[in-house]
């Protein structure tokens, strides 16, 4: 039981409290991890109780792992254990992932084909002052479409009130919801929500990729930068002026650094509220005055 209450501790300083202890069995087991939204188990753990005491923890959503033993091995055979255990942690946690994004994309794909054309008169819509495009629509829930090598692989959906969720288990990294034809020689912005690229799509008429959030700035651009290396890529990032460490124009920055590409944010003149952050924010303030 010591050794279970340890690997616990292990898990709460990376994630937070749990008031559950694992169950160190070797099998692969998800949980609620503290802060996520209620609901979602994103947290996994494998825990191993015989031999050396150990285990890996991490949060699909977040994208982290951690390894945790209760102490050092004492010989390469224990070693050799220990590696062998983190290497089958690994492998489990890959396919039980995989399966996650399999079963998330043939269930985005059947709601997607049972939905009709995004009525432009949708709530979230009219409260954005975008058009739908391509998007469908469902029981009243925007669906937004994120595609990966080509394929839909995932869906954010939008209920009227603006809520957004993904779907459970589907793949957000790498991917993005594209808006416009890719075309050599001419512009390829990557920016964040749906709402922002529209906006940027109308304003400009380049092709847009929709990250989708901050963090996926980065990964969506390396991919389309592979797959479409004559576009000219362009982050255009949200600037969270009011949220410590802004991290939308941080990930901006830190994305068109690494990309080696261009980068825009939005052009406030000073006499935007600063609760606006981003280039749709903008826009309907601008249509306002």
């Amino acid at each position: 039981m010591d050794c279970v209450i340890a690997f616990r501790d292990a898990m709460q300083a990376e994630l937070g409290q749990l008031d559950w202890l694992p169950i160190a069995d070797g099998t692969i087991r998800r949980f609620h991890v503290p802060g996520d939204k209620p609901g979602t188990h994103n947290g996994w753990y494998l825990a191993f109780a015989d031999a050396i005491p150990s285990g890996c923890f991490g949060s699909w959503k977040a994208g982290t792992s951690h390894t945790w033993s209760s102490r050092e091995p004492a010989n390469t055979v224990e070693a050799e254990h220990l590696r062998q255990r983190t290497e089958q942690a690994r492998r489990q946690r890959e396919a039980e992932q995989h399966q996650r994004q399999q079963a998330a994309a043939e269930y985005g794909n059947r709601i997607w084909r049972d939905a009709r054309r995004a009525d432009p008169a949708h709530p979230y819509l009219i409260a954005k002052g975008v058009r739908p495009y391509a998007l469908r629509e469902h029981d009243g829930v925007l669906l937004i479409p994120l595609v990966r090598d080509g394929q839909r692989v995932n869906l954010q959906r939008i209920k009227p009130d603006g809520s957004k969720r993904f779907l459970f288990g589907g793949m957000v990294k790498g991917c993005y919801s594209p808006l416009g034809i890719i075309t050599a020689g001419q512009p390829l912005y990557v920016c964040e929500g749906y709402a922002t690229g529209a906006t940027i799509h109308a304003e400009t008429g380049a092709a847009v990729a929709c990250a989708m959030n901050a963090g996926n700035l980065l990964p969506a651009g390396q991919r389309l930068q592979r797959q479409h290396p004559d576009a000219v890529l362009i982050v255009a990032g949200d600037d969270d002026r009011m949220t410590d460490g802004n991290p939308g124009k941080t990930a901006a920055i830190k994305a068109a650094a690494v990309l080696g590409c261009g980068l825009v944010l939005p052009p406030w003149s000073g006499a935007e509220p600063l609760e606006l952050t981003d280039f749709n924010d903008l826009a309907n303030w601008r249509a306002k005055q």
